[in-house]
């Protein structure tokens, strides 16, 4: 047996840093952020090369907040990619939005910068690419696009955590960048937990304020605010997390490297990666026709997979009262049919990947 996913495993290999970060937090009586949050802020700034971090309570809010704070309201469009998770879609709405969706570029399943202009309108007030699966999006003809339009870009790295785009690590190719740190993404904590990052001063301080009923004395609010705070006891366990992350992500790297060469042959439709991305692989995704066929028979195989993800976000009932038709996005409709999700992750062993590899070849079908 293969499991997609095991937490547990992580944790464990870790556990005498976590306990002792923990107790060091109980024991301080500070538990609303303070100096736990702030150091975690600065070393997770610096390492995702930006000038500032600020702490959050979850990567939607992080999203909705980072909205906000590029003037985002009632009445604006906020491109979207038609392909990703529905929470890039949600910190539109909760904004009053109206997210516009772009489709994807078939190979990686990132937004498409080709598509982009034809999405605009004089409503448009930010792009908000996402770096699927661990995948750099195109930042820079994204960027050029947005330049020209005189508009703002987000990236949502929620699954990118150390990933590099053209050598660069994500985190300043944006006007600000939005993470997660959701326990099962590759930085993750022990409960909910978000991040945005950022080189403007202005920016920061004004996340600072939204996070925290827009008080930055207390009793003293000068914005309507919200309640988002990063927990210091996430804080503390994450720092000691980003001390392993590259070693992690390294590890990553050489499964879906395995995956890639033993499944070349085998009829899937393997990831695509452009010479200018460094991946983390959050999830190693592959296509098949038949996907629901081959994850029944991986299954009984005692293999685990997962689907990201299985409606896209347009034919959502969330999103019903928008007018879109199961086909308005041809492009992400399919990938929601095809795409299916093999085991990767630190407990994914080089024995467990070959397991995976022999499972999916003795499938005579695929």
């Amino acid at each position: 047996m293969v499991s997609f996913l095991d937490l547990k495993e992580q944790t464990r290999e870790i556990l005498p840093e976590i306990e002792e970060a923990v107790r060091r937090v109980v024991r301080s009586g500070w538990y609303i952020l303070g100096p736990e949050v702030q150091s975690f802020e600065e070393e997770f700034a610096s390492y995702c090369g930006a000038s500032y971090a600020v702490g959050m309570a979850n990567g939607l809010d992080a999203l909705t907040l980072g909205l906000m704070a590029l003037g985002v309201s009632a009445g604006d469009e906020v491109i979207v990619p038609s392909n990703t998770y529905i929470a890039t879609w949600l910190a539109v709405s909760h904004c009053g939005a109206r997210p516009v969706p772009v489709e994807p570029d078939p190979q990686t399943h990132n937004m498409d910068p080709d598509r982009l202009r034809a999405a605009i309108t004089s409503r448009t007030k930010v792009i908000l690419p996402v770096h699927l699966y661990g995948q750099p999006a195109d930042m820079d003809a994204i960027r050029a696009v947005a330049q020209e339009m005189n508009l703002k870009v987000l990236d949502d790295a929620a699954q990118a955590h150390g990933a590099r785009y053209k050598g660069r690590r994500i985190g300043t190719d944006a006007d600000l960048t939005a993470w997660s740190f959701y326990p099962s993404k590759n930085l993750g904590a022990l409960g909910d937990g978000g991040a945005v990052t950022t080189n403007d001063a202005q920016l920061a301080q004004r996340i600072r304020l939204l996070r925290n009923y827009g008080s930055e004395v207390k009793y003293v609010n000068s914005l309507r605010g919200y309640n988002s705070r990063l927990d210091p006891l996430q804080a503390a366990v994450l720092k000691v997390k980003l001390r392993h992350l590259d070693r992690w992500n390294t590890h990553r790297a050489k499964i879906a490297s395995y995956y890639d060469r033993e499944l070349a042959d085998t009829g899937l439709i393997l990831p695509h990666v452009p010479a200018w991305a460094e991946p983390v692989w959050h999830v190693y995704v592959v296509r098949h026709p038949r996907r629901e066929e081959l994850r029944s028979k991986l299954e009984k195989a005692g293999i685990g997979t997962l689907i990201h993800y299985p409606i896209a976000p347009h034919e959502q009932d969330a999103y019903k009262d928008h007018g879109w038709s199961p086909d308005s996005f041809p492009l992400a409709k399919r990938l929601a049919g095809e795409v299916l999700s093999i085991p990767m992750g630190t407990h994914v062993t080089e024995e467990a990947a070959g397991a995976v590899v022999a499972a999916i070849r003795s499938l005579a079908e695929v």
